[in-house]
């Protein structure tokens, strides 16, 4: 038996999968982040190794005739740690290394001209020709870019809600839901330093508020309603920068979730043919085995499933 192993490692979570030559899923693992940039490479490679190990449970890694790990936030030097977790798995090839943007796509779609914009933590769109990046817009980084994504969002919101306790104002679904989710209480002011304090202490609670302002705006709160339109208005831009032919592929949290900013983008995007994502371990499986593969667009449906369309 022929098997093929993908890993998609982000700024939240990693997931590894392993697949059979027909497209069978045989093995699945999940850990916490894997972007390098954000955590370091040795706690990037912590969690792709155990993401791997948990996917190829049961199965001889000997097996494994190809594979890629889409990685965020890595450079050529995390191919070093790669290289060790894969022979640490028993993984007697190195993978293939490429970002995250590529796996995205490949979980969206098997054509092989296109353009997929990622909204998970950060944020990011592609050019692809022939399976391959031409042209990249943003995924900066959650300090000078990757705008409208999930640090964008959460950061935004928190701004929004501290300088609305700053003025005294307590009341509205915003402020409401952030003060719940920092646990602060008391006067709006006290309220305001403590939320800043940690915020600035721990990024990750930054992205994690990305979720009560889309929920905040769908509850009908402006400040959260206006955070979620500029949102919006930023990612289908980066997606225009660097689109030119076939579809549109939407993926990360922000992106694939039903919520208000997919659908303030998808009405940004009108007349593109717009795609969701699947899973991004089981894109980067396809990717591993699409040289192998007789009929490769065939595959990717066993591999993936089409992406789901959302407008023609």
């Amino acid at each position: 038996m022929t098997l093929f192993a993908g890993v998609d490692a982000g700024g939240t979570t990693t997931r590894a999968a392993v697949h059979a030559a027909d497209g069978t899923r045989l093995g699945y693992g999940v850990a916490g982040p894997g972007n390098p940039a954000a955590r370091g490479a040795a706690a990037a490679g912590t969690a792709i190794e155990r993401a791997l190990r948990d996917a190829l449970d049961g199965l001889d890694p000997s097996l494994v005739a190809g594979s890629v790990a889409g990685v965020a936030g890595a450079d050529e030097h995390f191919a070093g740690t790669l290289r060790q977790v894969w022979a640490a798995c028993g993984l007697t090839a190195p993978p293939r290394l490429v970002g995250d943007v590529d796996v995205a796509y490949a979980a969206g779609t098997p054509a092989p001209s296109g353009t997929v914009l990622l909204a998970g933590t950060g944020a990011a769109a592609a050019r692809f020709a022939r399976h391959a990046v031409t042209d990249v817009a943003d995924g900066l980084g959650w300090l000078l870019g990757d705008e409208g994504g999930g640090f964008w969002i959460g950061r935004a919101g928190i701004r929004e809600a501290v300088r609305a306790l700053d003025r005294g104002l307590t009341s509205g679904p915003l402020v409401e839901l952030v003060s719940a989710h920092f646990a602060v209480t008391g006067a709006p002011r006290r309220r305001a330093d403590r939320v800043v304090r940690l915020a600035q202490a721990e990024p990750t609670v930054v992205a994690a508020a990305a979720p009560l302002v889309t929920e905040a705006a769908a509850a009908g709160d402006p400040r959260a309603a206006g955070v979620v339109t500029e949102a919006a208005r930023r990612l289908a831009a980066t997606a225009n920068r660097v689109h030119r032919e076939g579809p549109i592929v939407l993926a990360g949290g922000v992106l694939t979730a039903d919520g208000p900013v997919r659908a303030a983008v998808t009405a940004l995007l009108d007349g593109h043919e717009l795609l969701t994502a699947r899973d991004g371990a089981a894109g980067a499986s396809w990717l591993a085995a699409l040289d192998r593969l007789p009929d490769p667009l065939a595959a990717h449906a066993r591999f993936v499933r089409a992406g789901e369309r959302v407008r023609p």
